[in-house]
């Protein structure tokens, strides 16, 4: 018996993650996610699957960011019948995430006069065919294959997944490993038991600093942006990274270490999936955080905290004093409102722009991080005058010391056979995989798109 691993998207990218598990009997996706950054494949978002969707089995869902779920309501518009499985909060959050990218989805298909990838009743169908699926609870979700999730510490609900076949072999993928240790979520749980193991490898190549010296940054880099007297502007994923900046900033306003601004949450998204973290906090978040949301009450509110769902309530912001700080998405400053607040304050010298997640290649987040002079916003070329603060080690990504630490974990038992390196820039996915043969001692290889790889329990070889 054999399982077979073919590698869709997630390959050579960091985004568009797309992996087909094929059995003797069955076949599961894990993944179904959208390519971002000016680098993307029209091809591969809007053309049609690389295999019959009507004889896909399951797909299993590894967390619930955009470049993971996207491409779900396609698949289903395009004909997938069967069984999504996830976990709990990973279908608030995908719910939200899938049906905010409609309205986005329809402007851009105006833009370049072709069809939207899918409509809104094409998300209704794809969450009818939703079933829950919580950590360490083996499931049959195909002929032949189960699935059992971990808790991989990357975001709320965020799982590897683990497929097994009726003979034991057995393939895992990761999704996204988390920076653990986190303010929020528990550290991730290793994977000893799997004959291949398919991980990510967006920081493969590098190391962010130590988180205890990204928060003290961040501390001293705000106070600096607040005696300069501006706008401080934070493009920030809705997803995590604005629940972790709330946090911090919640703690540094109570403790005294910032004088006391508003802050603005411009991102009706980011706003909703806070309120998913607040409801699912006492059951997914670590002990210590658990504990810290009973006596608090919340860990996110502050009393000059404002969110602006609407755009009036939005649009009232430029009106206030500064200094203030408006977190916005996206966050890549590629669309969503922050756009239109680096179109108002980037011209200004007074403003600081804190840059505090991965910017993919093509974005205008990217062009900004790398020094330009301008940047275009919206059709219009912005002259960037402000000051450009980098914050690394706000990546919910593990670095390269902590996915070496999680393949080492993997090879405790003298399994897997092999490591796939997919999930990143080439030039990661190539750093990462010499790491682990070279400090390891284990096989590691760098997959194409389009790949498939058989997996026996004597063998890995190409297909």
């Amino acid at each position: 018996m054999s399982l077979r691993v073919s590698f869709y998207g997630g390959a050579g990218k960091v985004t568009g993650s797309n992996f087909l598990i094929e059995g003797a009997r069955g076949k599961v996706l894990v993944d179904c996610g959208i390519e971002q950054g000016a680098d993307f494949v029209a091809g591969h978002i809007y053309g049609p699957f690389p295999y019959d969707v009507k004889k896909i089995d399951a797909l299993v869902l590894t967390h619930a960011h955009l470049d993971h779920v996207g491409r779900i309501p396609k698949l289903v518009r395009d004909g997938f019948h069967g069984k999504i499985y996830m976990t709990p909060p990973t279908k608030d959050l995908a719910e939200l995430i899938l049906r905010d990218s409609v309205g986005i989805l329809y402007d851009e298909a105006q833009r370049y006069n072709r069809a939207p990838l899918y409509e809104e009743q094409d998300v209704d169908r794809t969450f009818s065919l939703i079933e829950t699926l919580d950590y360490h609870t083996e499931k049959e979700i195909a002929p032949g294959l189960s699935a059992y999730l971990r808790n991989v510490g990357h975001i709320l609900g965020s799982a590897s997944v683990r497929i097994t076949d009726e003979e034991g072999v057995t393939v895992a993928l990761t999704g996204d490993i988390g920076n653990s240790p986190s303010p929020l979520l528990p550290n991730w749980e290793a994977v000893p038991d799997a004959d291949a193991l398919v991980m990510e490898s967006v920081y493969g190549n590098r190391n962010h600093p130590l988180q205890n010296k990204r928060i003290a940054t961040l501390r001293d880099k705000l106070k600096q942006a607040i005696a300069r007297g501006g706008t401080i502007l934070i493009p920030a994923f809705s997803l995590e990274r604005t629940q972790l900046m709330l946090y911090e900033l919640s703690n540094f306003f109570t403790e005294g270490s910032l004088p006391k601004i508003p802050v603005f949450l411009d991102s009706p998204l980011a706003i909703k999936v806070t309120a998913v973290y607040e409801k699912w906090g006492l059951t997914y978040f670590k002990p210590e955080t658990e504990d810290e949301m009973r006596r608090e009450g919340s860990i996110f509110e502050f009393p000059f905290l404002k969110k602006t769902p609407s755009r009036n309530e939005s649009m009232a912001i430029e009106k206030v004093s500064n200094p203030k700080i408006i977190i916005a998405g996206a966050g890549m400053s590629h669309g969503g409102r922050i756009g239109g607040w680096e179109k108002r304050y980037l011209p200004e010298s007074t403003t600081t722009l804190f840059v505090v997640g991965y910017q993919a290649p093509g974005t205008p987040g990217r062009r900004i991080v790398e020094g330009a002079s301008s940047v275009r916003l919206g059709g219009t070329e912005i002259q960037i005058k402000a000051k450009i603060e980098k914050l690394e080690g706000w990546s919910a990504h593990a670095d390269l010391d902590g996915l070496l630490k999680f393949a080492e974990a993997a090879l405790s038992k003298k399994r897997p056979k092999v490591i796939f390196t997919a999930i990143g820039e080439p030039s990661a996915e190539r750093f990462l995989a010499q790491r682990i043969h070279d400090y390891l001692g284990a096989r590691a290889v760098v997959p194409e798109l389009g790949q498939t790889w058989e997996i026996t329990k004597e063998s890995v070889k190409k297909v």
